[in-house]
């Protein structure tokens, strides 16, 4: 059983949505005119390429649980080209500025990534790539990654007042929830067991009961007997708020005082103990400690912007052709 720590403040963004090339193969300079998506500046963008994107879409939206609808898969396509082409004339000014990148770095963040070469295989085999499609793929977002980072984000800053407005307009966004800090005892059980198969798991943890009150220590009780994979902490579950656990699970852990341990409680994974280590109540993230967040999340917000604007005046000097039907200008 597990407890997932609850995120007080919004996701960074890991990069921007320009530059996330991990999908895609590095456009080429020659391909079969039935194979091209677009043409760029001369540069090739294939029907491959849009295909492999279009497919890693379709597939996080449905891991997600919500397929694309029929009757937005043709903007879908058309905003996944244009991605395409911007990516591909950023490449093209980086490469106008002389940006290079080390290819020992590349090599080095592959091995790091694939350290295992057989589900490499399987990986590579799943989107019909090669390693070197992976590395040139990475080498061109690493070089416009060089060139945002030069050329835009450098000249971007995040005054004072403007991570203190943030501050103050956005007060749930650092409400830090009541949680508890607990450790349990589990004896597990199908909750679709017979009445004496559950009989006989309850009997195991009253036993252990009885060892706590004649003294033994709760963390080496939980290493001994709980049949959690948290047993090898001393049945350590961290800091958790509400909404985090099974109901009855929940309400025993938060009605408990710090240093408590609990009666036996029942829930579909069998039956615990729980011991209640640490409370902190409700509580707002200081500004001085939210300060660097906001500004790393204004700082991206406002480099994304920068992007935009300096693409639409890339794209203006551009000779741009797009080919896909499903994806028109």
């Amino acid at each position: 059983m597990q407890a997932k720590h609850r995120r007080w403040f919004w996701t960074p963004l890991t990069t921007l949505a320009l530059i996330s090339v991990f999908p895609l193969l590095a456009a080429g300079e020659k391909a079969p005119s039935q194979d091209k998506a677009a043409l760029v500046n001369g540069s090739v963008i294939t029907r491959t390429e849009f295909d492999r994107e279009m497919h890693q879409i379709q597939r996080r939206f449905s891991n997600a649980g919500k397929p694309i609808p029929a009757s937005q898969l043709s903007g879908v396509k058309k905003q996944t080209l244009e991605r395409l082409i911007d990516r591909e004339l950023l490449f093209q000014e980086s490469q106008k500025q002389g940006i290079k990148v080390d290819k020992a770095s590349v090599d080095e963040k592959f091995k790091k990534q694939f350290p295992d070469e057989a589900k490499l295989k399987s990986i590579l085999s799943s989107m019909n790539m090669t390693e070197a499609d992976i590395k040139s793929q990475w080498t061109r977002g690493m070089a416009i990654r060089k060139f945002i980072d030069k050329e835009i984000a450098s000249k971007v800053k995040v005054s004072e007042k403007e991570t203190k407005t943030y501050y103050d307009e956005h007060p749930d966004s650092f409400k830090r929830p009541e949680q508890v800090k607990a450790s349990h005892i589990l004896i597990g059980v199908d909750p679709k067991a017979d009445k004496s198969k559950k009989a006989e798991a309850r009997k195991s943890l009253e036993t252990i009961q009885e060892r706590l009150k004649k003294g033994e220590k709760f963390s080496a009780l939980a290493k001994e007997t709980s049949q959690c994979p948290s047993s090898s902490k001393g049945g350590d579950l961290g800091s958790f708020g509400r909404g985090k656990m099974a109901k009855p699970f929940e309400e025993a852990a938060f009605s408990l005082k710090p240093g408590q341990v609990s009666k036996i409680v029942e829930t579909r994974f069998g039956y615990h103990l729980i011991k209640v280590l640490e409370k902190t109540p409700e509580s707002t993230v200081p500004y001085k400690d939210a300060k660097g967040r906001i500004e790393e999340y204004l700082k991206k917000e406002k480099v994304q912007k920068e992007v935009s604007s300096y693409l639409e005046k890339v794209k203006e000097k551009a000779k741009v052709e797009r080919f896909l039907k499903a994806a028109p200008k």
